[in-house]
């Protein structure tokens, strides 16, 4: 099987709980539940029950369900039979559908009407049990594209707001991601101007590098709107063009994870640790350094950006092997990339509970 090094040569290759208003009643918690969302097994192409399976093997104490493709079937019987196994294994749901804004480039128009894929969304989180559904606006794409990124924000308020009424009453409450999309300030005002009695943030840690920000600002700017995650680690270092990035496995990248996370439990200790691993990516550039890359961030904080560069000139390269994803191969590189998804989320959890002292069961 061929592996790849994930490296950059030096030549220029381009490459919640209830409101937050009440948080203050919740008593501390005993320590944060550790899980993953299920994106990031996509290549078993395992349903609900399969994966609440395997999170009872590795004694976890969530799950994010972050796609209705999760299910086989999202009638109101099989909804309940998940929860059920669920709460027969002592795991916890976290909810989530797709992109939410019919201007993005993520859109899918399948999905119809945002507001109805919304509702469909909530009515399935409120099913399984959750108290919180993870969606997103958009992507990098929406920085640069036809549509002004303010545009893109204003259609997406005006989504979230159309299903506030169901969302409070269903108690569940909306997470909308940092995909790549938002810097962190920027999706603060946006959950303040739709209102943060139903809608708060899924925090991911490996989107705020192609923002370039670094994870901690992200976590300090959002942490009090956190109800749930995506955590994962990044490559990151110097490059003669920019600045280069890969995601890895926790331990494996340039984040500081133990300080990462004592930040963590002072600002969001009841959201869960939902471990979202993403590797068999190549590397990639962002071109910083070039006057027009900065079209895409024209209100780009200058400190924040110091902060940024400050965390690349500490990191270094992945030299592991990978197994790279991308073009035709045979059926053997395909179960090989599957594994590869398995080891490193394993890796991870294991990095999460022996090093970070995440997870419940995994402390028992």
């Amino acid at each position: 099987m061929m592996t790849r090094r994930a490296f950059l040569p030096a030549a220029g290759l381009k490459i919640t709980t209830g409101c937050l208003s009440c948080a203050w009643a919740l008593p501390p918690p005993a320590g944060l539940k550790l899980g993953f969302d299920t994106y990031t097994l996509r290549g078993f192409r395992w349903k609900a029950i399969a994966l609440l399976d395997y999170a009872a093997r590795m004694r976890l104490d969530t799950i994010q369900f972050s796609s209705l493709r999760d299910f086989e079937s999202l009638e109101s019987g099989h909804l309940h039979h998940v929860r059920n196994h669920a709460n027969r294994l002592g795991i916890s749901i976290d909810g989530g559908i797709g992109c939410i804004c019919p201007t993005s480039s993520g859109w899918r128009p399948e999905n119809r009407d945002p507001t109805a894929y919304l509702l469909e969304g909530l009515r399935v989180s409120h099913a399984l049990g959750a108290t919180c559904m993870r969606v997103f606006m958009g992507g990098s794409a929406e920085r640069v594209g036809p549509v002004p990124f303010e545009k893109h924000i204003e259609a997406t308020v005006k989504v979230l707001r159309s299903v506030g009424p169901q969302a409070r009453d269903l108690n569940v409450k909306i997470g909308v991601e940092n995909h790549g999309d938002f810097q962190a300030w920027e999706l603060r005002a946006m959950v303040e101007e739709a209102g943060r009695e139903f809608v708060g943030v899924c925090l991911d840690t490996g989107n705020p590098i192609p923002a370039l920000e670094d994870p901690l600002v992200t976590l300090e700017t959002l942490g009090p709107y956190v109800v749930t995650t995506h955590i994962r680690d990044t490559a990151l270092y110097e490059h003669p063009e920019g600045i280069a990035w890969q995601w890895v496995a926790l331990g494996d990248g340039a984040i500081d994870l133990p300080r990462f996370f004592r930040r963590y439990r002072e600002l969001c200790p009841h959201a869960g640790v939902q471990l979202e691993i993403i590797t068999g990516r190549s590397a990639r550039v962002l071109p910083y350094l070039e006057p027009e890359f900065w079209s895409a961030f024209p209100k780009a904080k200058a400190a924040e950006l110091a902060r940024f560069v400050a965390l690349a000139k500490k990191g270094k390269p992945f030299m592991g092997s990978m197994i790279i994803a991308g073009g035709q191969g045979p059926p053997e590189y395909e179960v090989a990339l599957r594994e590869q998804q398995r080891v490193d989320l394993e890796r991870s959890l294991d990095y999460a509970s022996k090093v970070l002292g995440l997870g419940l069961r995994r402390k028992a």
